[in-house]
């Protein structure tokens, strides 16, 4: 008997909670937009990019300000013949010591972005400088360079070298700086 008794309240309690429910209002959703997504037409307008957040033609929205992208250091010299004194003066290499893997990364990125005008041995004499398309590259040897002049060279650029800075990072920088060194010593 109690165990009739028992089927019979747990029926009970299973018609009033499924009685109570009205399909057409569900439950409380947290986050309804996650469920019940806007659907946007591929290449349809839209306000995002309308009003205030519309500048000057802008196309894309602009992080807030302040911020840093992640691993990103900022290089407070500035490009100015100031700024490369002072960088010749001052700036030291973060790479305490490198192993020989990343003197072989060194010479590599030399050998990718520097060595068609500085040539394999930073003489002055490389391929595009043989050819006659790019005049008075200097040689390393007739330089009084520094790892921090070199550094802000290949960020900024100087004379007719533009700047490295969008394909190579810092690290990278700083590598090729020192494997200039290199070359330098070995002139």
């Amino acid at each position: 008997m109690k165990r009739l008794q028992h089927i019979a309240l747990l029926a009970l309690l299973g018609w009033v909670g499924v009685s109570c429910q009205d399909k057409a209002k569900p439950n409380y959703e947290f986050f309804p937009n996650m469920y019940r997504s806007v659907g946007y037409e591929t290449y349809a307008e839209s306000d995002a990019f309308n009003g205030e957040n519309q500048i000057k033609g802008q196309t894309a929205q602009l992080p807030v300000e302040g911020t840093v992208k992640r691993g990103y250091e900022p290089y407070d010299i500035p490009n100015t013949p100031e700024g490369y004194a002072l960088a010749k003066a001052t700036l030291k290499s973060p790479l305490d010591s490198i192993s020989e893997k990343d003197a072989k990364k060194g010479a590599e990125l030399y050998g990718i972005y520097c060595a068609i005008c500085h040539g394999e041995k930073g003489d002055g004499q490389g391929n595009l400088v043989k050819r006659e398309k790019f005049l008075g590259v200097p040689s390393y040897a007739d330089r009084p360079i520094t790892e921090g002049s070199i550094f802000h060279v290949v960020t900024y650029g100087l004379n007719s070298m533009g700047s490295h800075a969008s394909q190579l990072s810092q690290q990278e920088r700083w590598l090729v700086s020192k494997y200039v060194l290199e070359l330098k010593s070995k002139l």
